[in-house]
């Protein structure tokens, strides 16, 4: 059984420096404190973040990196597009050609009082009505 030398390596450690014992240590007093006020005082904690009444930084620059992966469909209100009523097969190429759309739009929702019988008419999933 081999023993080993539990012994701390010299300079490893040092002693803990005692403030606020008397003049003599070099740190009474105040205990290197400074003078007066809130900062001197025990249990004084600052937010993080303060920065001593001014508008901090995290609430001054604009809020970013979040950006929802949910595609919200282009609403095209059939009551007042009645081009889009009128075809025949109703599908996202079809109607791009009747109405100007960006070409950004993925999915289209089709509202109005005639829009859930216009269910069989379309033959693309990416268009959808008001009506189940």
């Amino acid at each position: 059984m081999a023993l080993h030398n539990l012994e701390k390596p010299e300079n490893s450690t040092f002693k803990k420096k005692r403030v606020g014992r008397g003049q003599g240590s070099g740190m009474g007093k105040t205990a290197s404190r400074g003078s007066n006020g809130q900062k001197s005082r025990t249990g004084y904690s600052r937010k993080r973040g303060f920065e001593g009444g001014q508008q901090p930084l995290q609430r001054r620059l604009p809020k970013v990196g979040f950006t929802t992966k949910i595609v919200k469909p282009y609403v095209i209100n059939i009551n007042k597009l009645t081009k889009v009523a009128e075809l025949e097969e109703i599908t996202l190429e079809n109607i791009k050609k009747v109405h100007k759309i960006q070409s950004s739009v993925v999915k289209i929702k089709l509202i109005g009082n005639g829009a859930k019988n216009l269910t069989s008419k379309i033959k693309d999933d990416r268009v959808i009505t008001s009506g189940k």
